[in-house]
């Protein structure tokens, strides 16, 4: 035997530290598709029983997303932008006010012509030099794609080497049938978002026309870019199932000994 103490497992393990950060404000773009197809009616219905469109419940979304956003961080800001044959600003200024978006709904107007096509590269163009302004401010530019066409998937032309700005994707579609091929541009949809996003992005998509579940996506693209899992690894929102209680019975012939409070 030597005269060496034994060196403690936690001594001599490695420890891991993380060195606090700040994380950086986040500009968000919201483009909202007003393609016809946004006016496809939802299964929920309104007080009056008409039933919401794709785009009225994109717009409460949206609006839960604002507030619930600023609540977390005041100083987040918002703009909007609208994609029909192309994309086109909404409201181009970058705000924390909720009225802002309030007032850029009121310019939405569906695109007829749109059908048939949607091209994203001017969108990418727009975020990637409004991202150029974000970072000279140390903030970080996100662009939520608000997107509804069943059979038309978004071509776009980007350089896979620009990655400044995150894309998020919610995709709102019909069952899958003979006149559409909503798989096929969801694979496009998956293939932009990882072409240009700087940071972990999320797609999400639906086809049950609930707006329960539009809503619960816009919650968890909540989550900032620069503290996200991959989507794989997400866990949320829990499910509520009620658990049922169990008694744990006491066999008969045992005795029950109380417990000291010494």
């Amino acid at each position: 035997m030597d005269g060496r103490e034994p060196q403690s497992s936690t001594a001599a393990a490695a420890r891991y530290t993380l060195p606090p950060s700040r994380l950086a404000s986040e500009d968000i773009l919201f483009c909202i598709d007003v393609d016809p197809e946004s006016l496809v009616e939802m299964k929920n219905t309104s007080v009056s029983g008409r039933p919401f469109t794709r785009l009225e419940s994109i717009k409460q979304a949206i609006l839960l997303f604002i507030n619930a956003k600023l609540a977390i961080n005041p100083d987040h800001r918002f703009a909007y932008f609208a994609l029909g044959k192309s994309p086109f600003w909404l409201k181009k200024e970058f705000s924390s006010d909720v009225d802002s978006a309030l007032a850029a709904f009121r310019g939405i107007t569906v695109d007829s012509s749109s059908a048939g096509h949607a091209d994203l590269t001017h969108l990418f163009r727009v975020a990637n030099h409004e991202a150029k302004k974000s970072r000279a401010q140390n903030r970080i530019l996100r662009v939520i794609l608000l997107y509804c066409r069943s059979s038309v998937a978004p071509q776009h032309q980007w350089p896979a080497t620009q990655k400044l700005f995150t894309l998020d994707v919610i995709y709102l579609h019909d069952k899958p049938g003979p006149d559409n091929c909503p798989q096929k541009v969801y694979d496009g949809l998956v293939d932009a978002l990882e072409q240009v996003s700087e940071y972990e992005a999320y797609i999400f998509e639906s086809g049950q026309g609930l707006t329960r579940v539009l809503f619960r996506h816009m919650c968890v693209l909540l989550s900032h870019p620069q503290q996200r899992c991959v989507q794989d690894d997400i866990d949320i929102p829990k499910s509520l199932t009620k658990k049922s209680l169990t008694v744990d019975l006491v066999p008969a012939d045992q005795e029950c000994v109380p417990v000291s409070s010494q």
